[in-house]
C-alpha cells in the first residue's frame, strides 16, 4: 500500500511555534501541544510528523518524509541532498566566525593553523576550504563561547541571532559563514505526484507569508477627489477603481503594506475618502 505524503515539523525549539502557526494558516490541521508525534491532515490528505529539527534533513534523505520545515543551517551541516523549496521568513540567524575582543585577528586567513571550536564542523570546514585556509576544528556541543576563555580554541563558529551572546562573552565576529532561516524542504527524487503536492504546499505557505504584512483597504471617493485618493494608494500593483450606484462616487480597493496603514488614514480622509475599511488578508498570491 502506498504511504501518504509526509510533512515533518519541528517538535520543539524556537522554530516550533512559528512552523505550527504557518502550517495551521496554510490549512494543515495540527495540534502541536499534545504528546502525539504524528497526525493525519484530512484537508490536505497528508501525514504530519513532529521531529527534532536536527533529525529532519536525515529523515528526508532516508525517504521517510517528503517535505519538512527545517533550518538552512541544518541542511548545510548534515550535507543533505534535500532541496530548499521556499524560505519561510522566521528562525533567521547566521553562523558567525568570532574571536576574542583581545585578539589581533581580523580576517579568516589569519586563523591558519589555529583551533576553531564549533557545533557545525562540516559547514565551518567547507567555509575554510573555500578560502584556502587550514585550521584545526574542535567539535563542541553547547557553550561554544567558552572555548577561547578556556584556551581550548583561538576562535569559534556559532549561530548568532542578535550577537548579544558574543558580546557578553567578550567575542567579536570577523566573518559570516552562513545566513540561515527556516525553509520548506523537499526530499530529492520524489515522483511527480508527490512533487505536485509539495509545490501546492509551497504556494499556499507563500501566500500566507505574503499576506501577513499586507492589508486590504477599501474606501469610497467622490469623483472630484478620485485622482488625489489614488495617488496616495500605490497598492500591490495599482488600486482597483469601481463605479458605485451613485453617479458621482467610485469605490477604491488597494493592497498596502501594513506598516503604512496608520500614516495613510488621515491623508486619505483629507483627500476626500469616505467609509475607509481596513481588512487583514489571509492569503496573497502576487
Amino acid at each position: 500500500m502506498r504511504r501518504p505524503f509526509r510533512l515533518a515539523l519541528p517538535s520543539k525549539g524556537r522554530m516550533h511555534e512559528p512552523a505550527l502557526r504557518l502550517a495551521r494558516d496554510a490549512g494543515i490541521e495540527v495540534d502541536g501541544g499534545g504528546r502525539a508525534l504524528a497526525t493525519h491532515c484530512s484537508q490536505w490528505d497528508i501525514e504530519v510528523l513532529f521531529a527534532r529539527s536536527d533529525d529532519i534533513p536525515v529523515w528526508a534523505d532516508d525517504g521517510a518524509v517528503d517535505a519538512a520545515v527545517a533550518g538552512r543551517n541544518q541542511l548545510a551541516e548534515t550535507g543533505s541532498a534535500a532541496e530548499e523549496l521556499l524560505p519561510l521568513g522566521f528562525g533567521r540567524c547566521s553562523l558567525q566566525l568570532a574571536v576574542p575582543d583581545s585578539s589581533a585577528v581580523g580576517d579568516p586567513a589569519q586563523l591558519a593553523g589555529c583551533r576553531v571550536a564549533t557545533a557545525y564542523p562540516r559547514t565551518t570546514a567547507a567555509f575554510f576550504a573555500t578560502h584556502g585556509v587550514q585550521v584545526q576544528l574542535v567539535p563542541i556541543h553547547g557553550s561554544v563561547e567558552l572555548a577561547p576563555r578556556l584556551d581550548a580554541a583561538e576562535a569559534i563558529a556559532d549561530l548568532v541571532s542578535t550577537g548579544e551572546t558574543l558580546r557578553q562573552n567578550g567575542l567579536r565576529p570577523i566573518a559570516t559563514i552562513l545566513e540561515s532561516e527556516a525553509v520548506l524542504l523537499v526530499r530529492a527524487g520524489m515522483d511527480q505526484e508527490r512533487r505536485e503536492i509539495a509545490a501546492s504546499l509551497a504556494t499556499v505557505m507563500a501566500s500566507v507569508i505574503a499576506a501577513r504584512d499586507k492589508r486590504y483597504v477599501m474606501l469610497n471617493a467622490p469623483d472630484a477627489a478620485l485622482d488625489r485618493v489614488i495617488k496616495l494608494l500605490p497598492g500591490l500593483d495599482s488600486p482597483t477603481v469601481l463605479p458605485l450606484a451613485r453617479s458621482d462616487m467610485h469605490a477604491v480597493h488597494a493592497v498596502v503594506d501594513r506598516r503604512h496603514v496608520v500614516e495613510l488614514l488621515a491623508p486619505l480622509r483629507e483627500a476626500g475618502a469616505r467609509s475607509i475599511l481596513v481588512l487583514p488578508i489571509e492569503n496573497l498570491v502576487p
